[in-house]
């Protein structure tokens, strides 16, 4: 037990799936409510089982409200795209019949097939929390205040946990930056 507690951790690796690659996989994928699922995770930063959550009332225009979300508060808010929202409500008015209904009525199993088929199309080992890291990876290098990043699109309590998501940074990146911020 001693040494469990005292062990050192070895910090895990993730490939960051690049924004082509990402639009590829959402273009390809023809279902609606598997594009959506998709679009939420990767456009919205959201986790699978908040998907999977989501009833026709928590749908606020571009506000998503997320009852009983992980963090244990009573509810969080994620913000997403316009296109992303209108396209959501379309699909959330056809499918639920009353505000408490599920918009995505499937179970946790059947949407990690879903992301997994999904990667196949463009031949990639895909799982759902690759497209939030993504959303966190892509935001952080687009710009975005990594305060932002990390309370806003992944909503952490604390900061290191966002930095452990947006890995590390290659040395043509490093450069592109400072190319950007002193030319």
């Amino acid at each position: 037990m001693i040494r469990k507690l005292y062990r050192q951790r070895v910090a895990s690796k993730w490939e960051i799936i690049e924004k082509e690659t990402v639009d590829e996989i959402i273009f390809r994928t023809t279902k609606t409510r598997n594009r959506l699922m998709l679009e939420l995770m990767a456009r919205g930063g959201m986790r699978i089982g908040e998907v999977l959550k989501l009833r026709l009332r928590d749908l606020q225009d571009r506000k998503l409200i997320l009852q009983e979300p992980k963090s244990g508060r009573e509810h969080e808010i994620v913000f997403i795209p316009q296109k992303v929202a209108d396209r959501l409500r379309e699909y959330a008015l056809e499918v639920c019949k009353s505000p408490d209904d599920r918009v995505f009525p499937i179970s946790y199993e059947g949407a990690r097939v879903i992301v997994a088929k999904a990667g196949k199309l463009v031949g990639i080992k895909l799982r759902p929390h690759d497209l939030r890291r993504h959303s966190a990876t892509y935001a952080s290098r687009s710009g975005v205040p990594i305060e932002i990043v990390s309370k806003v699109i992944l909503r952490h309590a604390n900061l290191s946990t966002t930095q452990r998501y947006l890995g590390t940074i290659s040395d043509v990146e490093a450069i592109r930056w400072i190319e950007n911020i002193y030319c």
